[in-house]
């Protein structure tokens, strides 16, 4: 029996659709020759077939583990061994991330319950799970923002002001970060330049957000920097482009610009 899958053709918003990217991402691909459609009717539109359909599952693959757009045409243009590594390679980091995320799950599980007064964590948990890479990024941009002695101090002020928080407070710092994520998400699907100055109430708060994370408001530099450690760190990357496609590297050029425009005078 024929597997209709194998036939099957999509347009470019059918496929936006069922992949979860959007038209605009689609477009931009064809246009930069990473996923050229299978054919173009003579209607214009974009026709997507099944060897489409895996090269964008490839894409997104590399895109989840923080790969640059412009260092994919080489993996998936590879020889099949090649590329066959590379995904059996990534599956096994992601199992390695499955897992830290079910200890991450049943830490965050224990912390509810020790503050509803039904239980008290061992001190050995507290920290299961957490990602050693990502604090020793964000541990070197303190660093590199402040200098060693004050940059350790800062952090410390950052980590007290967290700790310091009462359950809602915490609950609505981490709630204005996804709103934050979701709004940069809109405005870069909207087509807003990253250094559109209609940016400026968004990231102005964002950047009261980053210091009540921080302990101490950004300066330009740091500001910057810590746009570019959300596009160099992997999962700082992921979490961000999971909104959109590209976000991570959008919001760090918004971030320098707005920093260059605002924080510098």
């Amino acid at each position: 029996m024929r597997n209709n899958a194998a036939f099957r053709t999509y347009t470019v918003s059918q496929l936006a659709r069922l992949s979860g990217t959007s038209v605009r991402t689609l477009h931009h691909y064809d246009a930069t020759g990473l996923l050229k459609p299978a054919t173009v009717g003579e209607n214009g539109y974009r026709y997507y077939g099944r060897t489409e359909l895996l090269r964008l599952q490839q894409i997104l693959i590399h895109r989840e583990f923080g790969v640059a757009l412009s260092d994919i045409p080489a993996l998936l243009d590879a020889g099949d061994p090649d590329r066959l590594s590379a995904l059996r390679e990534q599956r096994s980091r992601l199992e390695q991330e499955a897992d830290r995320y079910r200890r991450l799950a049943r830490t965050i599980d224990r912390t509810i319950a020790e503050l509803e007064g039904r239980a008290t964590i061992m001190d050995k948990h507290l920290f299961d799970g957490f990602s050693p890479k990502l604090e020793a990024d964000y541990e070197d941009w303190l660093i590199d923002e402040h200098g060693e002695s004050a940059g350790r101090e800062r952090m410390a002020q950052g980590l007290e002001a967290i700790a310091a928080m009462s359950p809602e407070q915490k609950s609505q710092w981490m709630a204005e970060a996804t709103a934050l994520r979701d709004a940069f998400a809109k405005a870069m699907a909207d087509g807003i330049a990253p250094d559109d100055a209609a940016l400026e109430p968004l990231l102005q708060r964002h950047h009261a957000w980053v210091t009540v994370t921080t302990g101490v408001p950004p300066t330009a530099e740091g500001y910057a920097a810590l746009g570019r450690l959300n596009v160099e760190n992997a999962e700082f990357k992921a979490m961000y482009d999971a909104a959109l496609p590209g976000l991570a590297e959008w919001m760090a050029e918004a971030m320098a610009a707005y920093g260059a425009r605002v924080l510098s005078t």
